[in-house]
């Protein structure tokens, strides 16, 4: 892992807001005409939040962000790429949510003294989130911290499980278990556009019990456990559509789990 892994990753991320932010697979210009990037499951999973106080950890671009605030949510987006957060300030003008949507600039690890030592109703996060982050353990205080009593994390994320495999859908490629940071250097994002000029990037992998672990070690209390077989993009060749939007192996195929969401509540004391 290189030491300077964050950054490098910062760096990445960066390059990767001018990509993305003119991207078809992003559509800001849909995003500003009312489209919700949230899916169907999260919003069931995380219920009404009108009025509550929602923080969205590595917010990137701020849709999601912004689509809680349309559901109702007082909503603060944190992210450690300036690029993105200026993005995300704009799509806020935009869409006129400014006064229901602030957004900060800052690695998640000091987000608690970044955001004032506020607390919140709602922590959500996820969708490739958690392998940008070397220490869950450090990363389940911060998500702690920001909680008030009785207050809930929403993570929707990748299964691990979905990363082993080669490009057939069948065979295992990779290690469950490996541990460190992997060094990338990749010369196009996962979008439609142009290439990347800052291509390097590091990542870890968590295996799920690590993820659960975590958060028990910080004091929060694991609501639901609920993994998913279908992703939100072609992972591999074999993946047919859903019809709703994801992909999902075709029947017959062997399945293993492609997602995960959870709830964890930080107890009343």
């Amino acid at each position: 892992m290189t030491a300077d892994w964050l950054d490098v990753n910062r760096a990445n991320w960066d390059d990767r807001t001018r990509v993305h932010a003119g991207s078809e697979f992003y559509d800001l210009a849909g995003f500003r005409d009312g489209a919700c990037t949230l899916r169907a499951f999260e919003t069931e999973e995380v219920g009404d939040v009108t009025g509550r106080r929602l923080a969205h950890l590595q917010c990137h671009m701020g849709q999601d962000t912004l689509s809680w605030a349309r559901r109702g949510a007082r909503v603060t987006g944190l992210d450690f790429s300036a690029e993105a957060i200026g993005t995300a300030r704009a799509l806020a003008a935009d869409t006129g949510l400014s006064d229901r949507a602030r957004f900060v600039v800052s690695d998640v690890h000091a987000a608690p003294e970044a955001l004032g030592g506020e607390r919140f109703d709602v922590v959500y996060t996820g969708i490739g989130a958690l392998v940008w982050l070397p220490d869950l353990a450090r990363w389940a205080r911060v998500v702690a911290d920001l909680l008030v009593d009785g207050g809930f994390l929403y993570l929707a994320e990748f299964h691990p499980l979905a990363e082993l495999l080669g490009d057939d859908g069948r065979t295992l490629r990779d290690d469950y278990f490996r541990a460190g940071g992997e060094t990338y250097d990749q010369p196009h994002t996962y979008t439609d556009g142009p290439g990347l000029t800052r291509t390097r990037s590091v990542q870890w992998q968590h295996p799920l019990g690590e993820v659960v672990t975590a958060l028990a070690g910080a004091g929060l209390r694991l609501d639901f456990l609920r993994e998913r077989e279908h992703t939100l993009f072609r992972r591999y060749p074999v993946l047919e559509p859903t019809g709703t939007g994801g992909y999902r192996f075709p029947p017959g195929h062997p399945r293993l789990p492609l997602m995960y969401s959870l709830r964890a509540t930080k107890p009343v004391r």
